[in-house]
């Protein structure tokens, strides 16, 4: 596929949670149009089984295919996980997904070599994080805590207080026993309960642990892809465009969108996969 550096990025998630990725990839791509899709009437993907999300992933990178992007970014751990593979195979467009970007990050975050992460049921029993850190690094041991509520309180605004804060803690019970100094929040919705989970963290296991959140990486990653195909917008370009669109538009998705990518966000389109 012929495609112009003008085209917009594609990204997707199964909720919101993907925003942190969006807000990573305008910071260090300003000149970058973006189209977003939050499949938020079927969030969570994690808890589903790998033939569902592989379905749900392909109808989402369909949708964007048509908005005719040059790149799909995956801002979805449990989709990167289960589901990159076969959408590079079905797709003629590059697809670049969130796990590496963020096992980088985590052993060059780690000292002791034990690294934690906190994840979906579905990025958990993948492996995906272990198998991306041992390529990477065979001194870093990973061990996987899955953290299914996290996603509903995201989606759900509950950010702050004691309910997320009890859930949380228990979460990170299993990585404190088990003396991890690196925590990969394995989840692009997990940085919107960024700091409960970091005063958990210290309370529990110290100051000295780095809770590592792959936006940034993976923001990196993307500009490093765009340049070496010769995709990337220019540099002095205006300011990119971001379009937004969800499958649901919950109460909560406009006010966290805003908080997130800040300042006033536009109309956000309702759509159906």
């Amino acid at each position: 596929m012929t495609t112009s550096s003008d085209a917009p990025l594609g990204v997707f998630d199964s909720g919101l949670g993907g925003l942190t990725v969006v807000r990573a990839l305008r910071e260090r791509l300003p000149g970058e149009h973006i189209v977003y899709l939050g499949d938020t009437a079927r969030v969570p993907y994690g808890t589903k089984g790998p033939a569902t999300v592989v379905r749900y992933a392909t109808a989402c990178a369909g949708w964007l295919v048509a908005r005719k992007v040059k790149a799909i970014v995956i801002a979805c751990n449990t989709v990167s996980a289960v589901a990159p593979e076969r959408l590079r195979a079905d797709l003629d467009l590059p697809v670049l997904g969130v796990i590496d970007p963020g096992a980088r990050a985590a052993v060059a975050a780690t000292r002791s070599g034990r690294v934690g992460v906190l994840a979906t049921s579905a990025t958990i029993a993948s492996g995906a994080y272990a198998r991306a850190v041992a390529a990477m690094s065979t001194r870093c041991e990973v061990f996987g805590q899955a953290a299914p509520l996290l996603v509903p309180l995201a989606e759900e605004g509950w950010t702050e207080g004691e309910v997320p804060r009890l859930a949380v803690r228990r979460y990170l019970e299993p990585l404190a026993r088990a003396n991890v100094d690196a925590i990969v929040l394995g989840c692009t919705h997990y940085p919107l309960l960024r700091a409960i989970i970091e005063h958990e963290v210290r309370d529990m296991m110290g100051p000295d642990i780095a809770v590592v959140d792959s936006g940034s990486a993976v923001a990196e990653d993307v500009e490093a892809f765009l340049r070496s195909r010769g995709l990337a917008r220019s540099a002095g370009s205006n300011r990119g465009s971001l379009e937004l669109a969800v499958t649901d538009l919950p109460r909560s998705f406009v006010e966290i969108a805003r908080r997130f990518l800040g300042g006033e966000i536009g109309e956000v389109a309702q759509v159906d996969l």
